[in-house]
């Protein structure tokens, strides 16, 4: 799907067609082509945040219309390499490349043709060109290679510590931090307080294609997949990421040189020195930053700093209002209690979810929840005890939400308009746990006998449990109704004693040994 929204961000921000190609992987021509349709629909940034991007995308261009080649091009990363093994030629492969064609029912190109585009693609690939740079335009990060060690004062363990840099492309004005690993976290942390130390944002933007940069398993060599975190702090600071390519070191030559200069400058001739914390380390690392940045250059008038400050600094865009909040993003299913769990906490979700597997952005005070890129759920992000539960009311069946408006409170002034011992059964219950919320159920449970059985029999069998326990439960309630339906169904018939003169055969006490009288 062609970013619609990202092509009228950038074009706002001033950026070329180029940049934006290489921001966004997509032709010139289809940058043009929204460009101007974006004028004539009379759209401009900011677009109208309740518009998605399907709405979009529809409001712009319904039906793709644009023509598509039936030619089948040559695989020109596999002609180069196999032009280099002994014996194959063009010939050779244009042959296996119609045989290709014919299998997939493709159209093919003439030989003439064949080695035409082969030709230009060799041309492309040597063509080298200076680049200038403007101020203010770019920045280019990395990891330095060699980490520094910290040095644990009570176990004397060795823990190293990764070097971030930042360089500003026209100035070579770097920044500088150590963290404890090169983790997502740290690489987004490193990027908020680059942005902060040299007070602006550059509208461009190139890192390198790390793992905390970009989706391995999604990108390729031309077009690299940001990770979702990376991509929102761009937005955040209204920038354009551009990744350099897999180890192609002159896509970003000032972060690479820089990098070698902080090599020899902070790294190396920090070797010898001991480090307890890294923020004594980070200590040091500024103070020997401010010396390179100041150091004057050797082929030009003045230094990184007063070159950053007198040309590149103007230029900057201002920072954000808001600090930028780093989020994690996980995929989850709803439960059966319309609950997804995050590290052994539960928030809900509407109902209507269940059984749907919805995507969670996760940062240090928000739990979002995510449906097909339209949030369904916000909370607050629970911290503590495990297995502790946020629910929104109307996330709720109406049946559940009728259960839920009830609490210790209302069952205890419920439990008193029926009776001293209904109320004192459902205290007890209520204090018997160590949460309150736990004997909900069970009071419910006594709610629904009064309405089945009665007040008046729920008042007595809580009258006769109260004899046996001081805190009955709920069952034991529960039994002695279902008790008292049973005896009264089967209780027998009273019957008067019969008159012994009435009877047919007697004995009298001679039989049993006795006197007469």
């Amino acid at each position: 799907m062609t970013k619609y929204r990202e092509i009228l961000r950038l074009t706002a921000l001033g950026l070329s067609l180029r940049n934006i190609q290489r921001s966004l992987h997509v032709s010139q021509r289809t940058i043009m082509k929204v460009q101007h349709r974006a004028k004539e629909l009379s759209l401009s940034w900011p677009l109208d945040e309740s518009l998605t991007d399907a709405e979009l995308e529809q409001q712009m261009f319904a039906k793709d219309t644009s023509p598509k080649s039936a030619k089948r091009m040559p695989d020109y990363d596999y002609i180069r390499k196999e032009l280099l093994r002994n014996g194959v030629n063009r010939k050779l492969l244009w042959t296996e490349y119609l045989e290709e064609c014919r299998q997939n029912g493709d159209d093919a190109l003439m030989y003439s043709q064949f080695c035409y585009y082969i030709q230009q693609n060799e041309q492309k690939r040597r063509a080298t060109m200076h680049i200038p740079r403007k101020p203010g335009q770019q920045i280019e990060v990395d990891w330095a290679g060699d980490p520094a060690e910290i040095i644990d004062p009570d176990t004397g363990e060795v823990t190293k510590a990764w070097i971030f840099v930042g360089v500003m492309t026209y100035s070579q004005y770097a920044f500088v931090e150590a963290f404890i690993n090169e983790q997502q976290r740290a690489w987004i942390a490193a990027h908020i307080h680059m942005y902060e130390f040299f007070g602006g944002v550059t509208p461009i933007l190139v890192p390198d294609n790390a793992p905390t940069a970009t989706n391995r398993k999604q990108s390729d060599k031309y077009e690299p997949v940001l990770i979702r975190s990376y991509e929102e702090l761009a937005q955040h600071y209204n920038t354009a990421i551009i990744p350099a390519r897999v180890r192609t070191p002159k896509d970003k030559p000032n972060a690479e040189g820089t990098v070698r200069h902080v090599s020899t400058w902070i790294t190396a001739a920090l070797r010898n020195e001991q480090f307890f914390s890294l923020a004594e380390l980070n200590q040091e690392i500024k103070r020997r930053l401010r010396k390179y940045n100041e150091a004057p250059f050797q082929k030009k008038e003045g230094s990184r700093r007063t070159l950053f400050l007198e040309d590149e600094k103007p230029l900057l865009l201002p920072l954000p209002a808001t600090h930028f909040e780093s989020a994690e993003h996980r995929t989850a299913t709803v439960q059966f209690n319309y609950h997804i769990a995050v590290d052994r906490m539960y928030y809900s979700v509407p109902y209507q979810y269940i059984k749907d597997k919805v995507d969670v952005r996760m940062t240090d005070t928000t739990i979002e929840v995510f449906k097909n890129h339209r949030r369904i759920a916000s909370h607050k992000r629970l911290y503590g005890r495990p297995g502790q539960y946020s629910t929104v009311l109307e996330h709720m069946p109406p049946d559940h939400q009728k259960y839920l408006k009830w609490n210790g409170d209302r069952f205890r002034k419920w439990a008193e308009n029926i009776g001293i011992n209904t109320y004192k059964v459902v205290d007890s219950i209520l204090t018997s746990g160590r949460v309150e919320q736990q004997s909900y159920r069970s009071c419910m449970g006594l709610l629904k006998l009064a309405e089945r059985k009665s007040p008046q029999k729920l008042e007595s069998a809580c009258a006769r449990a109260l004899q046996y326990s001081n805190s009955p439960s709920y069952k034991s309630i529960r039994n002695i109704l279902a008790a008292d339906v049973h005896d009264s169904k089967q209780k027998p018939e009273q019957t008067q004693p019969k008159d012994s003169s009435q009877s047919g055969i007697t004995r009298g006490a001679r039989y049993y040994g006795g006197k007469r009288s």
